[in-house]
């Protein structure tokens, strides 16, 4: 089911959105997580994406034109001996500094909210990543501070730790 904003449309990720992970694998655009990936990474997350057993994957497109602006998603973590959600969204550079990132991370809280499962949902951005963190604060996330952050596997960061307690609102 897809969730509308009035800016901004998630459509659960599909089978033919394999482009967008390789759109969003530049140095630009991967510059806060480590850098691109290999062609078999993305098809691998990929695979992931399409079978999340708990949160979902979204491509957010504009909710008038249909036109893809990045993505967005949620799904389970381990962190601090429980499980919580963790979000993580892109927005290709002709999109960026619309609000669309606030619009979609939104749209995300109300969708995993509804998911249920954890009551936490977290973003982990770089504590330089300016504008994701921008993000983070005005889509309502409360900034809990830095922390060590592992991402990819085995690349540590300093990330801040934003969190949308799910069972307020």
């Amino acid at each position: 089911m897809d969730i509308v904003d009035a800016r901004v449309a998630l459509v659960p990720w599909g089978q033919d959105d394999l482009w967008l992970l390789r759109r969003t694998n530049s140095p630009q655009m991967t510059a806060h997580l480590g850098g691109p990936e290999t062609e078999e990474r993305l098809v691998a997350r990929h695979g992931r994406y399409l079978r999340l057993d708990a949160g979902r994957m979204y491509r957010v497109t504009l909710a008038d034109s249909g036109d893809t602006v990045g993505s967005i998603g949620f799904w389970e973590r381990r962190w601090h001996g429980g499980t919580v959600w963790e979000t993580g969204w892109g927005v290709l550079p002709e999109f960026q500094g619309r609000g669309l990132a606030v619009r979609a991370a939104r749209a995300l809280v109300t969708a995993a909210r509804d998911a249920g499962g954890p009551r936490c949902l977290h973003a982990f951005p770089r504590v330089d990543h300016r504008a994701s963190n921008a993000v983070c604060r005005k889509a309502g996330f409360e900034l809990l501070g830095a922390v060590e952050f592992e991402y990819p596997k085995g690349h540590w960061l300093t990330s801040n730790d934003w969190r949308v307690d799910l069972g307020e609102g």
